[in-house]
């Protein structure tokens, strides 16, 4: 067997002419498929397009409004206040302990990372277990 004899087991697929001179040069008969430069629009494209315009709904209407919670945690409160204080939101805005978001009063979350030994009482704050369980054993409350 020798390369020149071997041969092909499909033949090749006749190409398309386009353009070959006669009257549509191959396009068929008018309409947009006819014309130079011509593109279908997708078919996905109609079916979005149909679809009502949910203004104001993106991608991130969904998340939930106490994920934007500011986090803080005892060894902050620690060193931050003394005892006999009031933990609210205000004050952790005033000793810059947090910092409003989009200028408003965040929700604050006191976590149980760190010790507490000064008395504080906690006010308008979600406060965890863990840390529930420090204030009140150094003597002070969560209201």
């Amino acid at each position: 067997m020798q390369i020149h004899s071997i041969k092909r087991n499909t033949p090749n697929k006749k190409p398309r002419r386009i353009g070959r001179g006669d009257k549509t040069a191959g396009r068929g008969t008018k309409g947009q498929k006819a014309r130079a430069g011509h593109r279908m629009r997708p078919e996905m494209r109609d079916m979005i397009k149909r679809l009502p315009k949910l203004r104001g709904h993106g991608k991130n209407s969904n998340t939930p409004l106490l994920d934007k919670s500011a986090v803080v945690n005892l060894n902050k409160l620690e060193l931050a206040f003394q005892v006999g204080e009031v933990v609210s939101p205000k004050s952790l805005i005033a000793k810059n302990l947090i910092r409003r978001i989009d200028g408003k009063m965040p929700v604050v979350k006191i976590l149980g990372q760190g010790t507490l030994t000064k008395k504080l009482s906690v006010s308008k704050c979600i406060v965890s277990a863990s840390a529930k369980e420090a204030i009140e054993k150094a003597g002070g409350k969560v209201a």
